[in-house]
């Protein structure tokens, strides 16, 4: 092609325009064989191009493409052309993508932060970043000093909130035994689990100051509106300085944290076994309580347990069976 083409200037102008519509005959007859949408190579788009800067003229000849299509890959060219002269070919470092994540998770965390206090706590850590680095990846969603979010005022009083609610166990002669669940938000700790066959007000009045020794009491208490707590548990918890919450009617939503640990005791403890007594059930959920305390990991907490254990990174991983599943415990050399 490039040969005619060098030649065509030679040729008479009257042969070169018959040359050109019997080839424009022959291509109109392809077409009628030849698919709607030929498919075209990245060396035919370049010819295209290549002869159209070359004579600009020649878009009238355009038969199995459009005008605008040739004009089109020639921007889109132009386009790549510079992208690849603009390239960087060196400059400051990316910021690696763990510190960039955990500019944005202090700047959430902490909304009267301001770029200066967490380019100071990340010079701390060992982090050398510019605080206009830190001042760009900072989540921007909150001004600074506009004031906190629900999440993080519930979270300020978390500490002061408690929750009790009630499970209810069948034994292998079909008896009925109550559990009177009590934890605390703050970590979802599990402080007791009670159990006895007649619940009464003076026994779970009894319960909650076993539970809540000394000064340890919470400020509030979630309970939901059973009629085994009488006039003997507000009047012990108005006595210990916890104001009583009682629930709506038909609310269980409203204490969600003993429902789901309730939930979870179910689940994970109580379907797979069959109680014989009262001693037993007692057995069964003091190893509950050790292992929901000690070891079970919580996506609340950062996948951490309730009373936090340091991470043992030297030794061997043994597993021992227990209640709900398998316990890795490591084990020092």
């Amino acid at each position: 092609m490039l040969l005619h083409a060098l030649a065509s200037p030679f040729k008479s102008q009257a042969r070169l325009e018959a040359k050109i519509v019997f080839l424009r005959h022959q291509l109109n007859l392809l077409r009628r064989r030849l698919p709607a949408k030929p498919r075209l190579t990245a060396a035919d788009r370049l010819l295209f191009v290549w002869l159209y800067r070359l004579v600009p003229s020649l878009l009238n000849a355009a038969v199995i493409i459009q005008p605008d299509t040739i004009v089109r890959w020639h921007r889109a060219g132009f386009r790549s052309y510079w992208r690849w002269k603009s390239r960087s070919c060196g400059g400051r470092p990316k910021v690696a993508a763990e510190v960039r994540s955990l500019i944005r998770r202090m700047s959430l965390e902490n909304s009267l932060w301001g770029a200066p206090r967490i380019h100071g706590e990340l010079l701390k850590l060992g982090i050398e970043v510019a605080q206009s680095t830190v001042a760009k990846y900072m989540a921007k969603c909150r001004r600074p000093g506009a004031g906190q979010t629900w999440q993080t005022f519930l979270r300020n009083h978390v500490a002061g909130i408690g929750a009790m609610d009630f499970l209810v166990v069948p034994t292998i002669n079909f008896r009925l035994l109550s559990v009177l669940v009590i934890l605390r938000h703050e970590r979802r700790r599990l402080i007791s689990l009670s159990v006895t066959d007649h619940p009464t007000a003076e026994w779970i009045a009894r319960e909650i100051t076993e539970a809540f020794p000394w000064d340890s009491a919470p400020t509030h208490l979630i309970r939901d509106r059973d009629a085994a707590y009488g006039h003997a548990v507000t009047k012990r918890l108005v006595a210990m300085g916890i104001r009583d919450h009682p629930i709506a009617p038909r609310s269980p939503w409203q204490n969600g944290h003993a429902e789901r640990l309730i939930g979870s005791i179910r689940r994970e403890c109580l379907d797979h076994l069959v109680i014989f007594g009262e001693a037993h059930l007692r057995r069964i959920l003091k190893a509950y309580a050790d292992y929901y305390n000690n070891v079970r990991p919580h996506l609340s907490l950062g996948k951490d347990a309730p009373l936090v254990r340091p991470i043992q990174r030297f030794g061997n991983i043994a597993a021992r069976p227990i209640v709900g599943g398998l316990h890795h415990q490591y084990c020092r050399m």
